[in-house]
């Protein structure tokens, strides 16, 4: 943890934990591509230019190096 006198910058031990599942994977990645949703930023996943949304839903890789998480 790095402070200043008596202020913390960030949190030491940030929310992170092993994702085991299929399953999880799957709820983690909508949860990611839901955001700029739920803030406004778009209307749909996919239209967010800094999203992964549009490669998994129609295969585009913008970015030139995305992978799918089965391959």
């Amino acid at each position: 943890m790095r402070k200043t006198g008596e202020h913390q910058f960030w949190e030491r031990n940030a929310l992170s934990f092993e994702i085991l599942s299929e399953k999880v994977l799957i709820q983690k990645l909508r949860y990611i591509h839901e955001n700029p949703v739920r803030a406004g930023l778009c209307i749909y996943p996919e239209d967010y230019k800094y999203s992964s949304a549009l490669f998994y839903k129609t295969g585009i890789d913008n970015w030139g190096f995305l992978t799918h998480f089965r391959d």
